[in-house]
């Protein structure tokens, strides 16, 4: 398993209720802030490739900008099918930093 590695500061994390995207390396990562827990899971919606980071937070899911697919931030479960899910990555805040485990 690999090492944590820095992902933002906490200034740059989503505001409660939010989702926002956050470049990592090559990848682009969909935070999520949920009632205040922060999430982190991977970006693109298994649907169409949507931009779950540019989607908004309903029902405590993310929810695709571009379909409307619902995904749980904590389990990166679909809402529709409890097979189907997106990757939930650890995440840790230290400081005023906040790191994710890929």
């Amino acid at each position: 398993m690999s090492d944590f590695v820095r992902l933002c500061s906490k200034a740059d994390l989503p505001e409660d209720g939010e989702a926002k995207e956050i470049p990592l390396g090559d990848k682009v990562i969909c935070v999520a802030n949920v009632n205040g827990t922060i999430s982190a899971m991977d970006n693109v919606c298994l649907h169409r490739g949507g931009p779950l980071g540019q989607g908004v937070i309903a029902d405590n899911k993310v929810v695709c900008p571009w379909h409307g697919w619902m995904w749980d931030p904590k389990t990166g479960q679909a809402d529709h099918n409890p097979n189907v899910r997106v990757a939930v990555y650890p995440i840790k805040l230290e400081g005023d930093e906040v790191y994710v485990q890929l």
